[in-house]
This record gives C-alpha cells, structure tokens and sequence, in this order.
C-alpha cells in the first residue's frame, strides 16, 4: 500500500513557479502602460493646479491643493467662452452623425440590393472620391457656402454629411450585401415597399455597423479643427478644437495651461463615454458579423 502511495505521489505534476520569461513579460507590459499613462496624468494633474504651482520647476507630480475651481473657470470666464463653444461642439457632432448614418445608409442600401447596368461603375466612382484630399475640395466647398450666404455659421460644417461619406457607404454597403435576398422576398410578399425594406428590416439588423459609423462620425466631427478655422471667425461660433487653440492666443498674459488641461479632460468624456456604451456593437461592426 505504501508503494502505491509514494509511486502515486510521484506521477503528480510538480507545481513550478511563474516563468522568467512570463515576468519578464509582464513587468515589460506595466511599464509601456505606465508609459502610456503617463501623458494622461499629466493632464490630470495640471487641470488641478493653481496657476503658482504649474508654473514651479521642476513640476510637482501631485498637485499640492487641488484646485478644482479650473473647471468652473472655464464656464464663468467671460474670454473663454467655453460653455458656448461645447454646446457648438455638440450640435456639429450630433447633426453631423445624424446625416452620415441617414445619407450613408441609404445610398448604400441601393448599391447592395440593386443591380443596373452600370451600377458597379458608380459604385467604383464614388470609392474614388476617397482618393481626394480635403484642400482640393477646400477652396470650391468655401466658395460656394460663401456665395451662399452661410460663412461664420455652423452649417458649413453640418451640411456636407448630409451627402454622404464614401468610406462609410463602402462600409455599410458591404454588410448590407451579407444579408440574404430571401429577408427582403418576404418582405415585399408581406407588402413591404422598398423604403419600408430599408427603414424597418434593414437598419434594425445593421446595428453594429451602423454605431460604428457613428462612431467614426462623431470623433471626426469632434476633433475637427480645419474646418472650422475656415468657415468661422466669430467667437461665439467656435467649436471646442478653435476654442482651445484661441485659448493660445495673445488676449491672454500667460497660456493658462491649467484651464486648457482642464478643457481637454471635458471634451474627452463624450469621445469616452461614447466609445464604452457602444462597445460591442463597435466591435461587431468591425468585423463585420452577419445576422444573429
């Protein structure tokens, strides 16, 4: 009996210790993400300093006295402005995810489910015009909104996405293509037209795709800055991008640092918090799934 004991008790696997290598690995993963971390505690902790201590060398890494008073700075501050300038921000985001999706969406439903002589053609002509940089469009798109009378006002930078981006009717168009034409045969055997085929079949079963073109959408419009340097020139109009750039400008003794910190960790929360509640439907419009 005690030989099968000891001969059992070794035939079990000895427990070994963490690999050198798994370590070395993960200490070699904490310090890239200290790294790059490090950036955004700066910005952190500069939001939260009076204007004595940014400017004592060398920087304190936390802020002796946290002046949370930078925050409401930005929103009483009669040459900032920056309440104004969010609400600007915003409704450019908003109108401009909201005419990309729509414009996008439909102009790719008719490429995936339609086919003419000549389509492909089409198709192939508007995936060229993502091989146009923005200046050669810059100059013609100014002169035209100037002529019609919408210079300094935020429709400049509504109204192009109601006509669609071709990146995202490519993307769209792709995965509307995936869907079986049976869906669509009973639909019209029920009596569906071809916008109720569109609006009630097809968008619900794009919902993945279609957050990550909001998605997409949403940061671009909120990160813009050459468009609005080009249309607006009154400090009401600006968006956060100009705001924050005119917070640089020569009106102020010394570049509030601290308020510009401050003003970068509020225009990141709507990015983040976008980016967290859609996820997984952003990660599922990734890859492009199919029904479920």
């Amino acid at each position: 009996m005690s030989e099968l004991t000891t001969s059992a008790a070794a035939c079990k696997p000895r427990r070994r210790g963490p690999k050198l290598s798994s370590v070395l690995g993960v200490a070699a993963l904490l310090i890239v993400t200290v790294i790059m971390l490090s950036p955004l505690w700066f910005m952190v902790a500069t939001a939260l300093k009076t204007t004595k201590e940014m400017l004592r060398f060398p920087p304190t890494v936390i802020p002796e006295q946290f002046a949370w008073g930078n925050f409401k700075e930005l929103f009483v501050n009669s040459e900032i402005k920056f309440g104004r300038q969010y609400m600007n921000s915003v409704i450019v985001a908003v109108f401009s995810v909201f005419g990309t999706v729509l414009s996008s969406s439909l102009v790719a439903f008719g490429f995936s489910r339609y086919r003419a002589k000549g389509s492909q053609v089409l198709f192939m002509l508007v995936l060229s015009t993502m091989m146009l940089p923005y200046p050669a469009i810059m100059i013609p798109q100014f002169l035209l909104f100037t002529k019609l009378g919408l210079h300094d006002s935020l429709l400049p930078l509504i109204l192009p996405n109601f006509v669609g981006s071709a990146y995202m009717i490519f993307l769209l168009r792709q995965f509307f293509s995936t869907l079986p034409a049976e869906l669509y045969d009973a639909g019209r055997i029920d009596g569906s037209g071809e916008f109720r085929l569109y609006w009630s079949l097809t968008l619900p079963l794009a919902g993945p795709v279609l957050a990550t073109v909001a998605i997409f959408t949403f940061i671009w419009s909120w990160n813009d800055l050459l468009a609005p340097v080009l249309y607006l020139d009154s400090q009401e109009n600006f968006t956060l991008p100009i705001g924050m750039a005119a917070m640089m400008s020569s009106k102020f003794r010394l570049a509030p640092w601290n308020l510009l910190m401050a003003a970068s960790i509020l225009a990141s929360i709507p990015i983040i918090l976008m980016f967290v509640v859609a996820q997984r439907r952003f990660v599922e419009g990734i890859v492009l799934t199919g029904m479920k």
